[in-house]
């Protein structure tokens, strides 16, 4: 009797070594199959690591009508992950995913594994659909299920794949490269579309929402913190945090044109920065917040950190540091000080909350009128702010800081 397990979406589990096969079942919709090589970076190393229908077979990898095959005893050392694909068949005129197609992981003599996603609602065409990916000596598969309203074309642009027909880009005319305000001024996005297309919509919103707020055009260096508390890792692992720090990325392209936000994740130990880019962006938190051990998070640190960086860095815009908050902070007394400390420098906190802790100390920081911050406000994204739809998000994000900018 065969047993099958069933994958939640952000789940993981061990492979063993051999071959590892995933095969891709949808109704109603012709789907094509694909799946990219991917080196440490997160990007392909040449333009052969996509494995499609006009070439089934690269490095270990084959595709097979809908089953892609991986050969992990074949697969080169300088590739990190294999990422599986499903996309709408472009002969299919308005062709799009309603409901998620299964995935099924096989290997010989271990338990067959399946996976569906959630079903989709945004007109969808692509959808990465699992990770095969290094840990150690030995190999994982988490579930993705990751929607790409940009399509084929733009996923494969994002992770490094140079598409060289014309026939296969976004036109101009379904993608702009810019995003005219209602106050017709206009955002040049045109390296988001070049480098990040899965990021254009998103960045659109984001510039609707700063036009109506009265910012358009305005300049800011935008830092993200992120709260690295063990009772966050579910939000982690769900991909949750990744697809947050990804708005407030598509929310910088309009605010800092040099396509970089500093990432600095608060913990229990001393705050890591790095960087998330339009040009790294994918599995970017995924692949720094590893490198973090969990702990309590520290949030009077990080903001000191970020504080060292914009003085370092000789900026002359003011900044706007989202600060992603999962509880109350354990260090509220020096939390309140550098708020106070900094109202001269330039610098906006917003400290946006999503999670399962409590949120009270950063909900009532501007409740006294004793003890109120001009530059400091507060956002509930709710326990998932992917569940917030783009343009509500992105209002809730810039109402306070706009206030504060033309104060």
């Amino acid at each position: 009797m065969s047993v099958t397990t069933s994958l939640l979406k952000g789940q993981n589990a061990v492979l063993s070594a051999g071959p590892v096969s995933f095969t891709v079942s949808a109704s109603g919709l012709a789907v094509d199959v694909s799946a990219l090589l991917l080196g440490p970076d997160g990007k392909v190393r040449g333009d052969d690591d996509l494995v499609f229908y006009n070439q089934p077979k690269h490095d270990g990898v084959s595709l097979s009508g809908q089953t892609v095959t991986a050969d992990l005893q074949r697969l080169p050392a300088g590739v990190a992950t294999v990422v599986v694909v499903a996309s709408a068949d472009p002969l299919q005129p308005e062709a799009v995913f309603t409901t998620a197609p299964l995935l099924s992981i096989t290997q010989p003599g271990a338990p067959t594994q399946t996976f569906v996603a959630p079903d989709f609602t945004a007109g969808e065409t692509v959808v990465v659909l699992a990770e095969l990916y290094r840990r150690g000596d030995g190999w994982k598969v988490r579930a993705v299920g990751q929607d790409y309203a940009s399509g084929l074309a733009g996923l494969a642009t994002d992770y490094g794949v140079d598409i060289d027909d014309p026939g296969t880009e976004p036109s101009a005319a379904s993608v702009p490269a810019q995003a005219q305000s209602t106050a017709g001024t206009a955002v040049d996005l045109s390296k988001v579309q070049r480098q990040a297309p899965g990021l254009l919509e998103p960045a659109r919103q984001a510039g609707h929402a700063l036009t109506q707020t009265g910012l358009a055009g305005r300049r800011a260096a935008v830092y993200l913190v992120l709260d690295h508390d063990w009772h966050m890792k579910e939000l982690y692992e769900s991909f949750a945090v990744q697809a947050f720090a990804e708005r407030v990325l598509a929310l910088s392209a309009n605010l800092d044109d040099d396509g970089t936000v500093p990432v600095i994740f608060s913990s229990g130990q001393e705050p890591f920065l790095e960087e998330i880019r339009l040009d790294n962006y994918r599995g970017r938190i995924e692949q720094l917040h590893t490198q973090v051990d969990w702990g309590w998070g520290n949030v009077a640190d990080a903001m000191r950190r970020a504080v060292s960086h914009y003085q370092e860095s000789g900026a002359s815009d003011p900044a706007f540091v989202v600060i992603q908050v999962g509880d109350e902070p354990w260090d509220k007394a020096e939390a309140r000080s550098l708020l106070q400390n900094t109202a001269a420098l330039g610098m906006f906190w917003l400290f946006v909350g999503f999670g399962r802790g409590k949120l009270a100390f950063y909900k009532n920081l501007n409740a006294s009128a004793s003890a109120t911050f001009n530059n400091v406000a507060f956002y509930e994204a709710s326990k998932n702010p992917g569940a917030v739809p783009g343009e509500q998000f992105y209002n809730g994000l810039v109402q306070a800081f706009a206030s504060w900018m033309k104060a």
